[in-house]
């Protein structure tokens, strides 16, 4: 067992073989006592090294003189735990960690495979991988160790969180969204999600290569957005919309000018010619302000060609239509929602969040004036993303927005290993929009829409 009776074993004359790695890894729980040791060295550490000098220095030879240092303290310490060389090499490297980087998050930011760090307290880190859940052996040595990390990574970004202010959205150097909760409002201890984001952004290929759409679709997605249609990109919690705005993103011409507007900015857009704009929260007195509407505003004084807003979620998408429908083709933007249609309901819920006396009916035919394609996209049982369905706004009947589906994957089971089974094919309607295609020089085959291009996977 790890450190086992360790209180009365650690000065005795026969040290055990502590073998902490492997413990680790076999997900048995490391004891107070190595959280205890760390925490020492690391408060010894802080009073012996300049803080302020460790930006200018070279890397290599600040990793050598931390370590030699971290030595020291470890044969100085009285009340040192008997540590053999590969537990030696694990502390030290924990250590740099919470000197130089996010402490016991470092691990998880550094390996590929991860896509989501969720915090819960300090006692338990959970990582998504490949789209499932699972408990990992790391943890903080107590809630103020963990209230440090979220105070350096939020001030980073010229936020804040206190108890005045206990919810915060920041980032990551690397562009990954964090969001933070604290108590009061997170009852048991501080709450950390971070959604990570590849260094390398993914392309199309990259999505034809994890099934998420067909080659065919890919083309088409190129087409609609070199055509300058306006589309919504509409899916739940985690069913990649952010992925695919910035692979739809790819597609949008150098020469033209795109504003992004985002609460925490993530997009990763490739072109030069790209404005960022990100909100701001209120200062401590609550003054200074700054929502999605006001950038969405201001973006229209900017001579933007292309508006990109992260994700629609409050009153700001009144002005995001309006954009749409006053020249600003092209526009992309998210939405949470689980089907296309209660995307567009959802759109009009937040159109009326901006208190503007517009009757429901011309409210309906404005969007279905401004919008021209929906892309819903979900997360399947087996972690798998999928682009579920692509429907086309075609206008009005009556007081309803009609839409027809182009494109569609049906599921149809699980096989034994758990893994989604189903058909990504084309629903044999040949959309209005391959007008603007043909107007802007477009090819696409002129069977492409035949429901006989059918591929299962």
């Amino acid at each position: 067992m790890l450190f086992s009776s360790r209180k009365k074993e650690a000065k005795s004359s026969a040290k055990p073989n502590l073998n902490v790695i492997s413990d680790a890894e076999d997900g048995h729980a490391i004891p107070e006592e190595y959280f205890e040791l760390k925490s020492r060295i690391h408060s010894r550490l802080l009073d012996l090294i300049d803080l302020s000098l460790l930006d200018n220095l070279d890397p290599s030879l600040l990793q050598v003189q931390l370590r030699n240092i971290v030595e020291r303290i470890l044969n100085e310490d009285s009340d040192s735990l008997p540590l053999n060389m590969e537990e030696r090499q694990k502390l030290f490297a924990e250590i740099e960690d919470e000197v130089l980087g996010l402490g016991p998050l470092e691990p998880f930011l550094q390996d590929p495979t991860v896509s989501d760090v969720l915090v819960n307290t300090y006692k338990r880190i959970y990582v998504e991988r490949f789209g499932k859940l699972e408990a990992t052996s790391g943890r903080f040595k107590d809630n103020d160790h963990l209230m440090k990390i979220i105070d350096r990574i939020v001030s980073s970004v010229g936020r804040r969180i206190d108890e005045s202010s206990p919810m915060v959205d920041a980032r990551l150097a690397d562009g990954s969204r964090v969001n933070a909760i604290i108590p009061p409002l997170a009852i048991d201890g501080p709450i950390v999600s971070i959604r990570r984001f590849a260094v390398d952004p993914l392309e199309i290929d990259d999505l034809v290569a994890y099934k998420t759409l067909i080659p065919q679709i890919g083309e088409l997605l190129k087409g609609m957005v070199k055509a300058r249609l306006n589309i919504i990109i509409s899916g739940g919690t985690g069913s990649g919309k952010t992925t695919m705005l910035n692979v739809m993103s790819r597609f949008i011409p150098a020469t033209e000018r795109i504003v992004t507007i985002e609460d925490s900015a993530e997009l990763q857009l490739k072109q030069k010619h790209v404005v960022r704009l990100e909100t701001r929260p209120s200062n401590i007195e609550g003054k200074g302000e700054v929502t999605q509407r006001d950038l969405v505003k201001n973006s229209l004084r900017m001579r933007p060609d292309r508006i990109i807003v992260g994700e629609v979620r409050g009153n700001e998408a009144l002005d995001m239509l309006q954009a749409m429908n006053t020249g600003h083709d092209g526009s992309l933007t998210t939405i949470h929602a689980n089907t296309s249609r209660d995307a567009l309901m959802r759109l009009e819920t937040m159109v009326a969040m901006a208190k503007v006396d517009i009757p429901s009916e011309f409210l309906r035919r404005y969007i279905s004036s401004a919008v021209h394609i929906i892309i819903q996209l979900s997360r399947l049982a087996d972690g798998s993303r999928k682009l579920i369905s692509l429907q086309e706004i075609t206008g009005m009947e009556g007081n309803v927005i009609t839409m027809q589906e182009i494109f569609s994957f049906r599921q149809s089971t699980v096989d034994a290993e758990g893994n989604v089974k189903g058909t990504f094919r084309f629903e044999g309607v040949r959309p209005k929009f391959l007008e603007k295609f043909q107007a802007a020089g477009i090819q696409i085959p002129y069977d492409l829409f035949d429901p006989s291009n059918a591929m299962e996977i």
